[in-house]
């Protein structure tokens, strides 16, 4: 079942042309803290990503997005980026999931904000 669900989807994880390229001419330069695996081709024309589970594009890490993206030459493996005290870790994108953020008063909120500085009109 796992072949034909990878066969034939795309969004889980790798397709099998991707499958093929990445044996064939993919050369394995790192993994991430959530088992993402990073590739390059032998000339390092080409960078790409297999994600392991879901493909979600905000669960690469600003270190390897900056990879991928030719930013710099060196991995984060190879070179660690220098991160501040005040930098907090890496979070993926939530829009869309029940830990998304709603602010006070929100109807995604099951009860609403309770407001003490409103009092409601009536009319005489």
């Amino acid at each position: 079942m796992y072949f034909l669900k990878r066969l034939l989807t795309w969004w889980n994880s790798q397709t099998l042309g991707t499958q093929i390229f990445t044996a064939r001419k993919g050369v394995k330069v790192g993994q991430d803290d959530q088992g993402n695996v990073y590739y390059r081709t032998r000339d390092d024309k080409r960078r790409w990503v297999i994600y392991k589970g879901e493909m979600e594009a905000s669960r690469i890490a600003p270190d390897w997005h900056g990879w991928l993206h030719f930013t710099w030459d060196k991995t984060p493996a190879e070179q660690p980026l220098a991160h501040k005290a005040w930098e907090k870790p890496h979070q993926e994108n939530l829009t869309g999931t029940v830990a998304a953020y709603a602010p006070p008063g929100s109807i995604r909120k099951g009860a609403p904000a309770e407001r003490r500085d409103y009092e409601a009109w009536a009319p005489e």
